[in-house]
C-alpha cells in the first residue's frame, strides 16, 4: 500500500536503475518543469519507469503515464495514481 508520495530522490533512482541515466535528484526538483530530453532521458526510457513502478507497486498505471513531457508532471500523474488507491 502507497502511504507516502513518490519524490524526486526516488524518480532519479529509477531513472539511474531504468534508463542508465545519471541526474541529480536536486536538480531534478529545481529544473521540474523542463522536458525529460534536457535530462537525457527518451520516451523509451521513460517507459521502462513506468514499468519500473508498475511492477514495484503491483498495479498500472495510465496509459498517459509514458507520454508525460516534465518530471513535475510525471510525478502528479504518479502520486495522484497511486495514493488515489492507498
Amino acid at each position: 500500500m502507497i502511504t507516502t508520495e513518490m519524490t524526486f530522490d526516488e524518480l532519479a533512482a529509477l531513472m539511474k536503475k531504468a534508463a542508465g541515466i545519471t541526474v541529480d535528484p536536486r536538480e531534478l526538483e529545481q529544473a521540474s518543469d523542463s522536458p525529460f530530453d534536457s535530462f537525457g532521458l527518451d520516451s523509451l526510457g521513460l517507459l521502462g519507469i513506468v514499468g519500473e513502478l508498475e511492477n514495484r507497486h503491483g498495479r498500472s498505471l495510465p496509459p498517459d503515464s509514458e507520454r508525460c513531457r516534465t518530471p513535475r508532471e510525471f510525478l502528479d500523474l504518479v502520486n495522484s495514481t497511486l495514493t488515489a488507491g492507498a
